[in-house]
């Protein structure tokens, strides 16, 4: 069954064709009607027939100018009528008028391809019947009104059976024409909807993809590839790849592969238009055509950064061990509550001032075990809702609640609050902020212990959204330190377990916020400041 596609092709490819039929019948009635007007001049046609000329003239403009193709499985079509009979008809009162003066017999072949190519084979072998029996009552008729040779019989004979021959041949060849034809137009659409899959294959790959034949031309680079390359954005036929730093060593690369036969893969050193260089692993698949065809043997390079590579290395280690520090933290989490409730009912008991110090030591240890258990294993849960949304809570004032529980249990915290957002509602569990806000708060404290100068909670409001700032003095972090801030396990403290930041960031990932550090110096101090940018907030207020 043909498709949409096929249907469309096969139908522009009829009303061309008509169109061709129909053009040649004017121009066969404007022969015929220069000839008849010179025989009506010299006496040898009548006047009637030179008029009759002249309305099928008229006839073929006509349906040349307003007709439709017409319907290929029906005999007595509108379109057959003015076209098909009115020429067969016309043909053969030209033959029956001249006699054997003139041969009109030719004619008939145009009439006869025209239901041959176009419409049924029962529609084409009856225009051949009907001019054989036009040829024929010719013969017949004329041996009538003037004795004639035999040969004119064998002659009309003869002449319908050519015509039966080119209807029956033409239409097949003209069946076959229109198979193949809507099988190239099946071939093509699927190859083209291949084609745009994998498009968007490649474009939404994070992988850079390119082809490159045996002669360095370009066949498809998808948008990784060029930015990595240094041309973000370029599009078919790709100009300006060719002038980068980097595609001399891609294109003596691909083709060498080429001439060896061989895949591969290697770390390359890639130049880019910024002048700072990309190092990528390149994989190498080459593809050979089938034997015979004229198509080139192609090199697909497969291009990924190694910065890339190294950061889902390592996040797939993270993934691995937080899956095996969350089995751990439950295996742990009963001795040590037993460890706890045991210590309490020591301490309880009369103690000696050195027992009574260990037994606070060990609780003092078993709160900070605790609190590592509970950051391990609220990195394992779930969000709280299916849909993967957030509640949504006031800023300003729940920030202000969170921070004067914090204050309660640090009073020798100096903090200066400067709330800046009181219209502003964010997307974000409570709990969650509470956590994060203590996390970054502690740290806070903790870098900024020895200097006078107060620690700095804001909130903000403005054209880059909503954003809660924690700021704290101090000098500079050694760049190796600041390279790995948000991993987890990572800290300059021995008395941290290194999760708090990165259980912060995790937890603003959830609710699809964003936190970040950088260098902020205040009132001429020096000073670390840790920003969170809220999502797009359920309802907005002014800044």
């Amino acid at each position: 069954m043909p498709s949409a596609f096929n249907f469309e092709t096969t139908t522009e490819s009829s009303a061309r064709l008509w169109r061709y039929f129909m053009a040649a019948r004017l121009l066969v009635a404007l022969g015929l009607l220069a000839w008849l007007a010179w025989a009506q001049a010299q006496g040898q046609a009548p006047l009637w027939l030179l008029l009759l000329c002249a309305a099928y003239l008229v006839s073929t403009a006509a349906v040349l100018r307003w007709s439709h193709p017409a319907q290929a499985d029906s005999f007595w079509a509108p379109g057959w009528l003015l076209t098909l009979w009115v020429d067969l008809a016309f043909f053969g009162l030209l033959q029956w008028t001249h006699g054997g003066s003139v041969n009109y017999m030719p004619l008939f072949v145009l009439p006869v391809l025209l239901a041959a190519v176009l419409g049924p084979l029962r529609l084409a072998l009856g225009s051949a019947a009907f001019a054989t029996l036009v040829l024929l009552f010719d013969a017949v008729a004329g041996e009538l009104l003037r004795p004639q040779h035999a040969a004119t019989y064998a002659q009309g004979a003869i002449s319908g059976a050519g015509l039966f021959l080119v209807a029956l041949l033409v239409h097949q060849l003209a069946q076959r024409l229109g198979r193949e034809q809507a099988q190239a137009s099946s071939h093509r659409a699927m190859a083209d909807a291949q084609a745009q899959v994998n498009q968007i294959i490649a474009t939404g790959l994070s992988e850079g993809v390119l082809v490159i034949d045996a002669r360095g031309q370009i066949w498809h680079a998808n948008p990784a590839a060029c930015a990595m390359l240094g041309a973000a954005g370029e599009q078919p036929p790709y100009p300006l790849l060719p002038t980068l730093p980097a595609w001399p060593l891609l294109s003596s690369w691909a083709r060498a592969l080429l001439l060896q036969g061989s895949h591969t893969s290697c770390t390359m050193r890639l130049p880019r238009p910024s002048g700072e260089p990309l190092q990528v692993q390149l994989r190498a698949h080459l593809n050979w055509p089938a034997p015979g065809s004229p198509a080139q043997p192609t090199c697909v390079i497969f291009m990924e950064s190694l910065r890339d590579i190294e950061a889902r290395i390592r996040t797939e280690k993270l993934a691995a061990m937080g899956r095996v520090s969350a089995a751990v933290a439950h295996e742990i989490r009963n001795p040590l509550a037993a460890i706890s409730q045991a210590n309490a009912l020591l301490a309880e008991e009369a103690l000696q001032p050195a027992q009574q110090r260990l037994s606070l030591m060990i609780g003092h240890n078993a709160k900070r075990l605790s609190r590592t258990v509970d950051d391990i294993l609220e990195l394992a849960r779930q969000p709280l809702r299916p849909d993967g949304s957030s509640p949504s809570l006031s800023l300003d004032p729940t920030v202000a609640a969170l921070l004067a529980e914090w204050l309660a249990l640090n009073p020798q915290a100096q903090l200066e609050w400067l709330p800046g957002a009181p219209q502003a509602t964010v997307a974000f569990e409570a709990e969650h902020l509470r956590r994060v806000l203590v996390n970054l708060l502690d740290n806070a404290l903790r870098h900024a212990a020895d200097s006078p100068q107060p620690l700095q909670l804001a909130t903000r409001h403005g054209s880059e959204g909503v954003q809660l700032e924690a700021w704290n003095p101090g000098p500079p972090m050694p760049a190796e330190v600041e390279a790995h801030l948000f991993e987890p396990f990572n800290s300059s403290h021995s008395r941290s377990s290194g999760l708090g930041l990165y259980l912060a960031r995790q937890l603003c990932q959830r609710h699809g916020a964003q936190l970040d550090y950088w260098r902020a110096d205040r009132a001429e101090s020096q000073g670390h400041a840790f920003v969170l940018r809220f999502a797009a907030p359920a309802s907005a207020g002014g800044p």
